[in-house]
Parts: structure tokens; C-alpha cells; sequence
């Protein structure tokens, strides 16, 4: 005799309707469409922007309803978001069924922390796990960031949240003694040295499998720079292979279920321009601990419009950086770098990867500040992994990059995940050239990336801008300070109008600013 539960029998007594594919990309929030005159609408009481359960078979999901209007939908259809309809794994043709979505305690906790009452590990769990399973909405997840931002979280919470992220998702155990990896913490644009140290640090025969986001608040990410040169969204196995044959890749976290909440706060994150310490600190290690590293450095740069502006920033982050970690066994060096200016001479994906190619292929005008800050890390890690080097790191790893040999190790990776391409060029540019003449004095790294933002970047790989002046330089009528890039001449001049109300141009004293700080 077989049994059906209550709520077997209550999905299979419900109306079903006729999933349709409307073409809406929701990025990773599922959404579902219905008709207003939807007889499940009516019977159900949904509203506008209810959260609903869609079911077909025994897979479901927790979607935010939108109510259309006749015309988009008949009354027996239910539209599907591409995430949702991914997530379903659904056809052409199916049925499924939709009701209330079961009831979400997991945000008690986050209204107490709203109201300053401490998260507990249970309460962390169970945030995370909802977050990782799509049940909360874009304004759930925004109510718990907001409520852990600006210092709300002590360092016990902080461990918490990091075990509750790691929970959630795979592990990787690479059954190796020491694994490698570097973060930087960002805010400083063009600092796209992961590249360059995991192709010196891989040529040195360590392993290091990296993986990477995409923008939060910047023009660019790692994966966004890495993925106009190879394919970087490949699953657990694929990596596996990748690092078995190479030592390293440049892998998008985001393809991955390491960790697999940190992607959906980031998403939140990057509108909102959030980025508290408690999260950064999170979202860093638990990365690195779900990847399997035993060893990271991590960059912190320090300067008056980074993401880490004093010295007090520093330490406190550091801090809470170093505590954290040695909670999960893993060996961390904190390195503060300077962050008064960008690195490198692009700003955008295609662009930095332009100025990562130069540094591997020892070009002529390869910037030097990049190729810099690539062998300090570099060398650092070297040590840090092999006590032996003590004392010559640095050494070696310009013995290895000058050699070509992180050259023939970066194609090699990059011919391992898919094959390694040139980045592409923007078709618009325009040069924004100095009206008068004095020295540079500071140079605003917001305001830069917020023009290559407006450019286009991250969205459209080759936007962005080039900067050609650094602290120091001296400045004539006329010299160009930076060119724009473009896809389309509508973002050229959406990033141009912007740079109408903010001059780079310091006219009080007549010093250049390379942007006015």
C-alpha cells in the first residue's frame, strides 16, 4: 500500500499552471509572472511582490511574485524568470504549481540585530542556509546586511558568519600540506595582481587554486578582468583538473557552491555600494577555507579614498582578519600596501587585462607600479609557503616572471580552462586633457571608477578608462589626463557629462589633480 503525505495530496489537488519562458534576466533572484486574472492568484490572495513556493515534480523554489496586466500572460500561465526556470530545470511544456511560501523565522534573528541584540551561531546558520536556498528576497538580504554594517558585528559573530558561509556550500581538500592563495581587499583600481601572483607562485611549483568575484563596488573583479583573456566559470570537477595539470587557475566563485551565499550578498552588495568589515572578513575567508587553502596573503591597501583609509582602518581590520582565521587553522599574512593612487595604467576588465598581459610578457611600457606590487605579494607568499625562501622571495619571483616562465605557466593555466584569448578593444574613446598647467597632488580613486563605472564597466568588458598621470607628474595645457572607454556612445557620454561636474582640474591653486580629492 503505497502513502501520499498532506502535502503530497494538497500539491496534487492544486490547479496547475503552464510554465512559459518570458526571456527576464533577474540575475540570481527567482521571480515568477502571473496573469492578475489568475484563477491561483484569485484562490490564493497573492499580491504583488508576495513570496511563492513553484513547484514541478520534487523540485521547488522561493520566488517574488509580479503581477501583470492581460497581454504579457493568458490567465493560465505562470512566467518564469532565466534563474528561475534554470533552477527548476523545467521545459518546454511543463506544468507547475504555485502556493504561499512557507514561513521565514530565519529573519527574527535579523529584526533583533536590527534593534542591536547579537546573532548567535544558531541564528547565523539558519540566515545563511535561507539566503544559500534563494528563499530571501533582494530586501531581506539588504535588511541583514544593513543590520551587520558599521560595526555591528564583534569578532564572535564575525566566526560565525564564517562558518555558517562555509557550512552552506562544498569543501575542497586538495590533500595537500600547504595551498596557497591571495585576496586583495580592494577599493584601489587596477590593482589586478592575483593574476600575476598565482602564474609566479604556480611557476614555482605551489598550488594555488584560485578563485574569484566578480565587482562588488569597482569597475572590475578579478573574474571580470580574467574572463575576457579564458573561461573562468567552471564547476568543481573542472577546476579540480585544471590545478591537477597546472598547480593553479582563475576560477569565478560564483560558478562554484564553495561558499555559495557570499555571491548572493555581493550581488545586494554592489547596488547598495555596502562593504562592512564583519561581511569583507566573512566573505574573504570563508572563500579561501571552502577552496581548501592552508596559506593566504592578503592585500590590504591604505590610503584617503581607498577602501581602507587610516591607519586605524588597517589595524582593526587587520585584527579581526587574523582572529578569524586562526579559528579555521588557516595561516594568514596581512600586508598593508599604499592606496593613494590606482595601479597600473587601465581602469575596466579589458583593460586591466591589457596591463596583466604586459607585465607576464615584459613589454615595453608595462606599468611598473603593477609589476611592483605583483612581486612584493608574490615574494611574500613564496616565503610564507617555503620557510626555505626565507629572506628571498622577492628574488625569486622576479627571477621567475623575467625568465618567462610565470608567462608559459599563465597561457598554460588559461589554455587548461578553455584557451586564452586577447581582451577586447572599446570602439569609443575620448580623451580628457588638462585645461591648465601644475603638479598632481592627489588623485580621488572613487571618482575614477566611478567614471569607468558610468563608462560601462563591469557590464561591457572593454569600458572603462586609461589614466596617464601619476602623483608627482607635472602637467601642461593640453596633456591628456585620461581617455574614456566605451561600447556605446550613449555610456561615453553618460561618463563624460559626468566629468562636467567634476573637473579634473583644480583651478583655486591651479595644480592638476589627477581627480580632485
Amino acid at each position: 500500500m503505497s502513502h501520499v503525505s498532506p502535502d503530497g495530496l494538497a500539491a496534487a489537488s492544486r490547479p496547475l499552471l503552464k510554465a512559459r519562458r518570458i526571456g527576464i534576466e533577474t540575475s540570481q533572484e527567482f521571480v515568477v509572472y502571473m496573469h492578475r486574472d489568475c484563477q491561483v492568484c484569485r484562490a490564493e490572495g497573492f499580491e504583488a511582490l508576495a513570496r511563492v513556493q513553484v513547484r514541478v515534480g520534487d523540485r521547488s523554489i522561493v520566488a517574488t511574485l509580479n503581477v501583470v496586466d492581460p497581454g504579457l500572460l493568458s490567465v493560465g500561465e505562470a512566467g518564469l524568470s532565466n534563474s528561475a526556470w534554470r533552477a527548476l530545470g523545467l521545459r518546454s511544456g511543463d506544468a507547475v504549481t504555485v502556493t504561499h511560501a512557507p514561513a521565514l523565522d530565519s529573519m527574527s534573528p535579523v529584526r533583533a540585530k536590527i534593534y542591536g541584540h547579537r546573532l548567535e551561531d544558531a541564528d547565523l546558520r539558519r540566515i545563511v542556509a535561507d539566503i544559500a536556498a534563494g528563499h530571501y528576497p533582494d530586501t531581506h538580504i539588504a535588511a541583514f546586511l544593513a543590520a551587520c554594517a558599521g560595526g555591528r558585528m564583534d569578532v564572535q559573530e564575525t566566526i560565525g558568519l564564517t562558518r555558517a558561509m562555509v557550512d552552506a556550500g562544498e569543501v575542497i581538500d586538495w590533500g595537500r600540506d600547504v595551498v596557497a592563495d591571495k585576496h586583495c581587499v580592494g577599493g584601489l583600481p587596477g590593482n589586478r595582481t592575483t593574476p600575476i601572483v598565482v602564474a609566479i607562485v604556480t611557476a614555482a611549483g605551489l598550488t594555488m587554486p584560485k578563485t574569484s568575484s566578480r565587482a562588488i563596488t569597482s569597475p572590475a573583479g578579478t573574474a571580470d578582468v580574467m574572463e575576457t583573456l579564458t573561461t573562468v566559470a567552471l564547476d568543481v570537477p573542472a577546476m579540480r583538473r585544471v590545478v591537477e595539470r597546472e598547480g593553479g587557475c582563475f576560477v569565478w566563485g560564483g560558478a562554484l557552491s564553495l561558499s555559495p551565499a557570499d555571491d548572493m550578498l555581493i550581488r545586494v552588495e554592489r547596488p547598495l555600494d555596502l562593504d562592512s568589515d564583519a561581511q569583507l572578513v566573512a566573505s574573504v575567508l570563508s572563500k579561501k577555507i571552502a577552496a581548501g587553502a592552508t596559506h593566504a596573503v592578503i592585500d590590504v591597501p591604505v590610503g584617503p579614498t581607498a577602501k581602507v583609509r587610516t591607519e586605524a582602518d588597517f589595524r582593526c581590520l587587520e585584527s579581526m582578519l587574523v582572529q578569524v582565521a586562526a579559528v579555521f587553522d588557516l595561516r594568514l599574512k596581512v600586508m598593508r600596501t599604499v592606496g593613494t593612487q590606482p595601479v597600473g595604467h587601465g581602469i575596466g576588465p579589458a583593460l586591466e587585462a591589457h596591463d596583466v598581459l604586459a607585465v607576464l610578457r615584459g613589454a615595453p611600457g608595462a606599468p611598473a607600479d603593477l609589476r611592483e606590487r605583483a612581486l612584493a605579494l608574490a615574494g611574500a607568499l613564496l616565503e610564507f609557503c617555503q620557510p626555505s625562501l626565507a629572506g628571498r622571495g622577492r628574488a625569486e619571483a622576479t627571477r621567475l616572471l623575467d625568465s618567462g616562465a610565470a608567462w608559459s605557466r599563465f597561457q598554460a593555466i588559461c589554455e587548461a580552462q578553455g584557451g586564452l584569448r586577447e581582451p577586447p578593444v572599446a570602439p569609443w574613446r575620448h580623451v580628457v586633457a588638462a585645461e591648465a598647467e601644475g603638479r598632481v597632488q592627489a588623485i580621488d580613486s572613487r571618482l575614477l571608477a566611478r567614471v569607468a563605472k558610468l563608462a560601462g564597466a563591469p557590464a561591457s568588458p572593454a569600458a572603462g578608462l586609461e589614466l596617464h598621470v601619476r602623483l608627482g607628474d607635472v602637467v601642461r595645457i593640453g596633456q591628456p589626463l585620461i581617455t574614456v572607454h566605451a561600447d556605446a556612445p550613449g555610456e561615453l557620454a553618460y561618463a563624460l557629462q559626468y566629468l562636467d561636474g567634476h573637473p579634473l582640474v583644480d583651478l583655486a591653486d591651479e595644480t592638476v589633480a589627477g581627480a580632485v580629492a
